[in-house]
This record gives C-alpha cells, sequence and structure tokens, in this order.
C-alpha cells in the first residue's frame, strides 16, 4: 500500500489498521486482482456496502441485497474466495458470509483455521456463522476448540461471544450439550464476556442461518 503523502510514520501506521484491521501485518487487498474481488464482492454497491449489511436479519435487507447475496454465493468461485480470505477484515468477513450462505462445507478446515489464528478484526462473527451453518458435529468441536483457548483469556476481546452463539445453536440442531462445559462450569461466567448472554447470539446465528435457507431457497428458484 502506499502511504498518503504528508502523512508521518505514526499516522501511516494508524492508516494501515483501519485499513486491514490487524495489528502489524498488512494484507494484499490493494493487489490489482484483489482490489477488483473487493469492488465486485465487498462493497458491491457504493450506495449499500454489502459488508456493512451482513449480520442482523438478512430478510431486513432489500431484496436486491438479498437476491445479489444468494447469487453471488452460488457463483462466485474458489479461487476468487480464497483470494478474498487472504486479504484483510471486510473481505475475509465477506467471504465467510458467501461461503454460508452456499454452505461449502469444503472451507470447514481454513475456517477453523482462520477463527483460532483471530489475524484481524470483526470477521469471526463471518467464520462462526458459516460453521454454524454447516451444520454438522465437526463444526462444533472447531468452536469448542476456540473457546477452549480463548474463553479463559481475559486479555482477548475476540469473538467468543460469537462461537458460543453458533456452539448453542449446533447443540439445538445436533441434540448436544457442548456448550454447557461453558455455561455450567463458571467460565463464562469469569470471562470477559461474563455480561453478554450467550443466547442472544444464539438467536443471532439462528436467524442468519434460517435467512440463508431462504435466500438460497428463492436463488435456486
Amino acid at each position: 500500500m502506499t502511504a498518503r503523502e504528508g502523512n508521518g510514520p505514526e499516522q501511516n501506521e494508524a492508516l494501515m489498521r483501519h485499513v486491514f484491521g490487524g495489528s502489524g501485518r498488512t494484507f494484499p487487498d490493494l493487489d490489482p486482482a484483489n482490489a477488483e474481488l473487493i469492488q465486485r464482492y465487498v462493497l458491491w454497491d457504493q450506495k449499500e456496502p454489502r459488508y456493512l449489511k451482513l449480520g442482523g436479519r438478512l430478510s431486513k435487507r432489500s431484496n436486491r441485497f438479498q437476491r445479489a447475496l444468494g447469487e453471488d454465493a452460488r457463483e462466485i468461485s474458489d479461487e476468487a474466495l480464497d483470494r478474498l480470505l487472504a486479504c484483510g477484515w471486510r473481505p475475509r468477513l465477506t467471504a465467510a458470509w458467501l461461503i454460508g450462505v452456499d454452505a461449502r462445507n469444503r472451507y470447514r478446515q481454513k475456517l477453523g483455521e482462520l477463527l483460532l489464528d483471530s489475524e484481524v478484526i470483526y470477521a469471526g462473527q463471518g467464520y462462526c456463522f458459516a460453521l454454524a451453518r454447516f451444520g454438522q458435529h465437526e463444526d462444533a468441536e472447531i468452536l469448542s476448540a476456540y473457546l477452549d483457548h480463548y474463553l479463559p483469556r481475559t486479555d482477548c476481546h475476540y469473538d467468543q461471544h460469537w462461537a458460543m452463539g453458533a456452539l448453542l445453536y449446533l447443540d439445538g440442531r445436533l441434540g448436544t450439550r457442548a456448550a454447557d462445559r461453558y455455561l455450567t462450569t463458571g467460565l463464562w461466567q469469569s470471562s470477559s464476556f461474563a455480561r453478554l448472554d450467550p443466547h442472544a447470539y444464539q438467536r443471532g446465528i439462528t436467524e442468519s442461518c434460517a435467512d440463508a435457507v431462504t435466500i438460497t431457497a428463492e436463488d435456486a428458484g
């Protein structure tokens, strides 16, 4: 990335952190090929940037937004997704949602690795949604491994709340109780997320997965 003229080192470093959402590492967002993909899938529309509208009730977005999301989730190539997943938080978040909407479970291991690495802000919400959308025991194991690693760490305010919401969703879907060992043993209550209601994030994940089913069904129709 070329720094703005007139900026000093501190200003340039702050700008890089804002653009890439990392802590010292830069990502190839401005590579010409990646920039084209970001414009196409991440920004999508200058008046209605896609990455800002992912999360929450997709069903409350415009019909145009939902239709385009379903089409792009179905049509985007794995190569394009791989490129986006190597960029900063905005492309990664968007790629994770496209993967989740299309339920491309071949990305399970990759998303699990990215979640555990937690290199960038915000993207973890997308990883957790996609893993919940895949809906299998393997996904619950990935989320549990993440919580095992990060929930006891009060210095890491990452995506533990979304991981817990996704795990609770999978418990309901699979008839398991994997989340109990965090919620009934005091681990959640002693974490940095104790003030948050994990069931609120479960509801958010549940709604997002339901909306993804609707969007893909309408796109197929």
